[in-house]
């Protein structure tokens, strides 16, 4: 590392973690940058120990992992993306598995969730500090929340991820006729990896041998969707169900009313999007002859909606993503941009974002005084902060996208495919066009900032890195501009 960068990096850190004497007084707006910074710096450290780990000879098959190898892979799982520039069942051993699953799973339950929950089950109480850093990666509403979120995260997650390794241990058993023991890592493997949205896998190919096997590609896609949902809205769901009184109360399944705004709009956006993912890529992809060409029409239909949940952003492909369409491209792009449900292991700008920015636009075309969602008035805040994630992630994916068109000639890689790979990486999505490895190494770095950034999202990083926060004692006198 050059001495100039040590120079100013050093003081930087200094500042960033010393603590604060007993007699001076923290203020409102320094306690809540404190967790943000806390993940930031959590997330890099799990990177650069994965990346430590992924290094070691034991982890590799052949030759020893180079650094961006390496850095690379680890950020990838740590950041739950699934782009690769290494065949992951090839080139690692089953230690470096081991430990490309251990990141998933801590970078999908959250670092800092993980630090809370250890210190519960020690101390069976969360002090207020450790209380602040849990809700910041939990996206709990309150604090008192943060406790109950937590446990039923980490209950959840077990389960699901435990009933979707036994269906896959059992299939690849029965029918591939895998062994038992690579049958049952298999099934761990690759529902860790659905679960936290990662979309690594074992096998070579992905999910292209299962293409039109139901009982391998929908457990994953359920996996998926769950997943990329998000522990508040899974949380909600959970307490309603278990406030039925009486046998004959109605499911709240069918009481949507119940529902806060926010789990109402997550799973009718959910919905959404999969119905017409579906319908699109298979009237899209239904004639080409390396994608869904060759299967019969059940198959073709399983082929569309794996296709349509992958986006949000698990990466897993059951066909050849390189062969897809140039609009089937395109609109994945729009699906990996939107993502998932917030506080969920999905990326993306998330569902709320874009639905609040709809929204938005809807009221100011009919020219309401007000932006309404569900009969609730959303407030200008809620309406900033869409706004705000949704344009730096679009700088965000420009400006990469820009440094490498101009250092690569189109007709070696083609602006659709880079742009592709770029959005995969800033939403944590994983899906490729096939190109990732043969990006210039300073290329795939780029490629690894996009992906934390994407991981923790723009505001988070962002106030995470800020040392301080200017407030103004006085307000602008109002003006206008012309708008079009």
């Amino acid at each position: 590392m050059p001495h100039w960068v040590l120079v100013r990096l050093v003081p930087w850190l200094r500042r960033l973690l010393a603590r604060r004497s007993p007699t001076q007084q923290a203020s409102p707006a320094s306690i809540r940058r404190r967790p943000a910074q806390v993940i930031t710096l959590a997330f890099l450290a799990t990177i650069a120990t994965g990346t430590l780990l992924l290094s070691l000879p034991v982890a590799s098959t052949g030759q020893r992992a180079s650094f961006v190898e390496a850095l690379f892979t680890a950020a990838s799982a740590t950041c739950v993306t699934g782009l690769i520039v290494v065949d992951t069942q090839t080139f690692w051993t089953p230690f470096g598995q081991a430990v490309i699953v251990v990141l998933i799973q801590i970078g999908g339950f959250g670092v800092m969730t993980v630090a809370s929950l250890l210190g519960l089950l020690l101390s069976r109480r969360l002090g207020l500090r450790t209380r602040l850093v849990a809700a910041e990666s939990t996206h709990s509403v309150s604090l008192g929340d943060v406790k109950q979120v937590m446990l039923g995260a980490l209950r959840f997650t077990l389960v699901a991820e435990a009933v979707v390794a036994v269906v896959l241990a059992v299939r690849l058993t029965v029918t591939y006729g895998e062994s038992l023991g690579h049958a049952v890592w298999s099934g761990v493997f690759h529902s860790v990896s659905a679960f936290n949205n990662a979309g690594f896998s074992i096998y070579g190919d992905s999910l292209m041998r299962f293409v039109t096997d139901p009982w391998v590609c929908l457990p994953i896609c359920l996996a998926v969707i769950v997943g990329g949902v998000g522990f508040p809205v899974l949380l909600e769901l959970w307490r309603l169900h278990r406030t039925r009184r009486s046998p004959g109360t109605r499911s709240f399944l069918s009481q949507p009313s119940r529902w806060s705004v926010h789990t109402r709009l997550t799973l009718s956006a959910t919905a959404v999007l999969l119905v017409v993912g579906t319908v699109f890529f298979l009237t899209v992809e239904w004639r080409n002859p390396a994608t869904f060409g060759p299967l019969d029409p059940p198959g073709k239909v399983l082929a569309a909606f794996t296709q349509a949940v992958m986006p949000r952003t698990a990466g897993f492909n059951s066909v050849d993503t390189s062969q897809l369409n140039h609009g089937s491209w395109f609109f994945t792009d729009m699906l990996m941009f939107i993502g998932g449900g917030s506080a969920g292991t999905a990326g993306g700008i998330k569902i709320g974002t874009f639905a609040v920015l709809a929204f938005v636009i809807w009221s100011e075309l009919r020219g309401d005084p007000d932006v309404t969602l569900f009969d609730r008035r959303l407030s200008l805040t809620t309406q900033r902060q869409a706004m705000t994630v949704a344009l730096l992630g679009v700088g965000a994916i420009v400006v990469p996208t820009l440094a490498i068109t101009v250092s690569v000639p189109a007709s070696v890689i083609p602006l659709d495919r880079v742009l592709f790979e770029v959005i995969s990486a800033f939403t944590t999505t994983g899906l490729s066009t096939g190109i990732t490895a043969d990006l210039e190494p300073w290329h795939q770095t780029m490629l690894v900032v996009l992906m934390f950034l994407g991981r923790l999202g723009p505001i988070t990083l962002g106030t995470g890195l800020a040392l301080r926060e200017r407030r103004r004692m006085y307000r602008r006198p109002e003006s206008a501009v012309i708008i079009g």
